[in-house]
């Protein structure tokens, strides 16, 4: 069976490696000379793009490089609407934080009942002379705290909860 069939219905294209989709440059400095028609090459799909539907291209525009996933409209906003429920789901779990190496917590910077921010320090642990900090996975609440200062822990320990 080919896989070029013949679709009358929209499609949305994504421009792989750039976090918005879009180009921000002057259009005038891709528009490609009169005489030269940009170059259009389907790239091999892999089982998960056969399995989804998604068709790669990559292009060369002015000398930049792209590479295009083509997909069905309905078949994108599918797939949009599966991940918003995913994430929603996942704001009200909590998200365990557990250690990734051993060593002895050497300072606290949250405690139980803090709001946090992504990426924010929530306590550090010293192994072998050097200091780790642990940072929150996610915005959210500091549930509880399972260690204290000067308390030593192992590998996978858990350290303290984020709902």
């Amino acid at each position: 069976m080919s896989d070029h069939r013949e679709h009358r219905g929209h499609y949305r294209m994504r421009f792989e490696g750039l976090a918005d989709g879009h180009v921000h440059r002057d259009p005038a400095e891709l528009a490609p000379p009169a005489d030269r028609v940009p170059e259009v090459r389907p790239l091999r799909r892999s089982a998960a793009d056969r399995a989804t539907g998604v068709h790669r291209f990559e292009t060369t525009v002015a000398g930049w490089a792209f590479v295009v996933a083509v997909e069905d409209e309905s078949r994108a906003l599918l797939r949009e609407k599966a991940g918003q429920g995913a994430a929603a789901g996942a704001t009200h779990r909590a998200a365990v934080v557990r250690a990734q190496i051993p060593g002895r917590v050497i300072r606290l910077w949250a405690s139980e009942g803090d709001t946090v921010e992504a990426g924010q320090r929530l306590l550090t642990i010293e192994a072998m002379k050097m200091e780790n900090e642990v940072r929150a996975p996610r915005a959210g609440t500091v549930e509880s705290v399972r260690v204290a200062a000067d308390s030593s822990v192992e590998l996978g320990d858990e350290l303290l909860t984020v709902r």
